[in-house]
């Protein structure tokens, strides 16, 4: 969470409620279904922007983003890409080891002049993608997850592949054409539904690659990979992987995800039987000798910062700390913390949901008149109070909510004067028959609020990726103490590790774990 970062804040339900309980329902005449397809047939042959590729040697109809626009987008959209994903992360010899990497993949590729610009992200997240124009990321969690440079390669090979293929133009250029029929729709139909639909269908088909294009990126990556001289097979093991991490995670999360996670399996849909057949199509050549590189590659992930970055405040089980903001507080039991980059998100297995943020700078009142005048605006507030928590000035009051399916809910709301420039907000979600049960778990949460101790303190340490050597003298369970998450760090440090059916690391083989700093 980075509260000087942050841009609009979201007023009370704006982003509180489950997206099942806004369900959206658009019906239309079949005499409009007739006159979509009558304009489609007319305006789409005239969108005449189809062009041969040269990395695919197929036909795509890009006729609305042209090279030049896709390296603008990008320079335009890279300093953004950075701000919401923690900015490019500090560690110089990493970053020029994954840019040598990537230069190296590009050079190989049908557009070598194109000036690629390859990043490392500094987020947990396991993630990677591209922007138009060359722009293509990493995150630190995904580096952490692999296994060799040529896993790592494989990964970055894809994502060149989605910009050779200039997927980005065709996608933006497809969703631009059915927005212009929708226009032109709701002109011809005097329907906004129909409008609505069609727009609603480009927005959706905007939001990930499909598994056409996906299939292609991973034919091109091979591509690339074999002409470079890595071990293609790198881009099956590595999805093997990213899938068990996947179902590890979401095991331990339970019923407790994050709605704003990105998931890489969810916006790359990819499976690695599909993989495998995307080795067969790119009718490449067996590699001798193909290059691995696993030493290399653990040298450069040794010490790599793992989970939350501190100056974006770290989680302790239940407990929320952030160091330079210098405060603490902790969410109820059973909840399970997320850190996003403008807020805190805690959810239970059970529809309750606590987010933690700061409200405008321009929020100068006290914290009552605040509630009632500006966070709550023209809704009723009941039993609207002052109090104060550890020695700092607050209010609390509460919402009735009734959602579109019928369920009701209750919404408590408590604002907190920081500092003469700062309001940190609490907001409490609960279903309405929950509310006495957890009545008690949001007020000691409220109060939990505080400056933090130097006990505090001294336990906010990052944790790393640590390699070291197997001797064979240490059990499983003392390597993967540290891991943090409590209950599976066995699994988590064999996941880690690619060691399945309980088996054992070989005698002096190097092997990752985590642990504090």
């Amino acid at each position: 969470m980075n509260i000087t970062d942050m841009g609009t804040v979201t007023r009370p339900m704006e982003r509180l409620l489950p997206n099942s309980i806004w369900p959206m329902h658009v019906t239309a005449r079949n005499r409009f279904a007739t006159l979509f397809l009558l304009a489609a047939t007319t305006i789409l042959p005239a969108l005449t922007g189809c062009s041969t590729n040269p990395a695919t040697g197929e036909q795509s109809f890009t006729a609305f983003m042209s090279p030049e626009q896709e390296r603008q987008v990008g320079r335009q959209q890279d300093p953004q890409i950075k701000q919401e994903f923690g900015g490019a992360y500090n560690n110089a010899e990493l970053a020029a080891y994954v840019t040598r990497i990537g230069n190296k993949l590009a050079a190989t590729s049908e557009m070598p002049d194109l000036d690629f610009t390859f990043t490392v992200l500094n987020t947990p997240d396991i993630n990677a993608f591209a922007l138009p124009g060359g722009y293509v990321y990493v995150t630190r969690g995904l580096i952490a997850l692999a296994e060799n440079e040529a896993e790592l390669a494989g990964v970055i090979a894809h994502e060149i592949g989605h910009v050779t293929a200039r997927h980005s133009a065709e996608r933006y250029s497809r969703g631009t054409a059915i927005g212009l029929g929708a226009t032109i729709l709701g002109v011809l139909t005097d329907s906004k539904a129909i409008a609505d639909l069609a727009g609603l269908g480009s927005q959706l088909y905007l939001k990930s690659y499909s598994r056409e294009q996906e299939f292609q990126a991973d034919t091109l990556g091979v591509r690339y990979l074999s002409r470079a001289g890595y071990e293609t097979g790198a881009m099956a093991s590595f999805l093997q992987k990213l899938g068990n991490a996947s179902r590890l995670q979401a095991e331990i999360a339970g019923a407790n995800h994050d709605p704003d996670a990105v998931d890489l399996m969810a916006t790359h849909p990819r499976t690695v039987d599909r993989v495998q057949q995307a080795l067969i199509a790119a009718r490449v050549r067996s590699v001798s000798n193909p290059v691995v590189r696993r030493d290399p590659f653990l040298d450069k992930v040794d010490g790599v910062l793992f989970g939350n970055d501190p100056k974006e405040g770290v989680i302790r089980d239940r407990t929320f700390l952030h160091k330079d903001l210098n405060f603490r507080f902790e969410v109820p039991p059973n909840f399970r913390i997320y850190n996003q980059p403008h807020r805190v998100l805690a959810l239970d297995p059970n529809g309750a949901r606590f987010i933690f943020d700061a409200a405008p700078k321009s929020a100068e009142q006290r914290p009552a008149g605040y509630i009632r005048n500006n966070w709550a605006r023209g809704q009723a507030v009941r039993d609207l109070e002052n109090i104060t928590i550890n020695g700092m000035n607050a209010a609390t009051g509460w919402l009735a909510i009734t959602a579109k399916n019928g369920t009701t809910y209750m919404l408590r709301l408590v604002a907190i004067r920081y500092d003469a420039d700062t309001l940190y907000r609490m907001q409490f979600l609960v279903p309405s028959h929950r509310t006495s049960t957890l009545n008690e778990s949001m007020r000691r949460t409220t109060y939990s609020f505080n400056l933090l101790t130097k006990e505090d303190r001294a336990a906010i340490q990052p944790y790393r990726v640590k390699v070291m050597r197997f001797d064979g003298t240490v059990s499983e369970q003392s390597l993967a103490g540290s891991i943090p998450f409590p209950g599976y760090e066995v699994r988590y440090f064999r996941m880690i590790n690619s060691l399945e059916n309980g088996a054992r690391p070989p005698l002096g083989s190097r092997i990752k774990t985590i642990g504090p700093q």
